[in-house]
């Protein structure tokens, strides 16, 4: 099987650091965030936890987002779009699956609402503008998407796009395709909680730990420095 360019780029950075090469030069500037407005139309608040999946490029820099945002029980990253026989990272990267990477977000909808993990999502996470790529991944495994568990979901992402898109925030129109979700499917261990791992990774740094300090700037209200984890919460079930 064919390695994409995202992961010939991932495994060339980790083989420089493991021969000890600090000079690292990225091909692309990690996209920068922009400040954008609440959507008008919003999910209200009801007991139990709810769950959003979405998808913005690599899913290491997702999770790490939602990670350390207040009301957000878990944020696991793994598969959508695709089948179970073909959610593993290998075939995946294929972009040949109809997976894109994603990342499944338990929260709290009376400390944080839908509404605000898709604001987060537009603003901090990805360039919703860009299709099939973020960064220096490419592939339609890397698109931009949202993935709704609910009519009402569907209901308030769609709003939110024709809002902002109407608004022009971007100056570009927004390709986020948004759809029912099927399934999810959590990826391998080696991926959970990949950027607290691995802050001093090239692409981590570059790519990925820019959207947790836009997240402070920009959400402050919102950040939490100490991230909620898979390994947390799986070593206190």
């Amino acid at each position: 099987m064919r390695l994409t360019r995202s992961i010939l780029l991932k495994t060339a950075v980790i083989g420089a650091m493991a021969a000890g090469i600090v000079a690292w030069q990225p091909l692309h500037a990690a996209e920068e965030a922009v400040v954008i407005p609440p959507p008008a139309q919003d999910q209200p608040a009801s007991d139990g936890l709810e769950t959003a999946v979405v998808a913005g490029g690599c899913f290491w820099g997702v999770q790490g987002v939602y990670q350390h945002t207040a009301g957000v029980v878990s944020a696991v990253s793994g598969y959508a779009g695709g089948t179970k026989a073909t959610a593993d990272y290998r075939t995946v990267s294929s972009g040949s699956t109809g997976h894109a990477e994603s990342v499944q977000v338990k929260y709290d909808p009376k400390k944080i609402s839908y509404g605000k993990i898709l604001q987060i999502f537009f603003s901090v996470v990805h360039d919703p503008t860009q299709l099939n790529r973020q960064g220096p991944d490419s592939g339609p495994q890397y698109r931009s998407a949202i993935f709704t568990t609910s009519e009402a979901q569907k209901k308030v992402a769609e709003a939110y796009v024709t809002q902002l898109d109407k608004a022009k925030v971007f100056g570009k129109p927004i390709v986020t395709k948004i759809g029912k979700l099927e399934a999810f499917y959590p990826a391998e261990a080696y991926h959970q909680d990949y950027l607290t791992l691995h802050p001093s990774q090239p692409y981590i740094a570059y790519n990925d730990l820019p959207k947790i300090e836009n997240l402070k700037k920009i959400f402050a209200e919102t950040y939490i420095e100490k991230p909620t984890l898979v390994s947390d919460a799986k070593a206190t079930n």
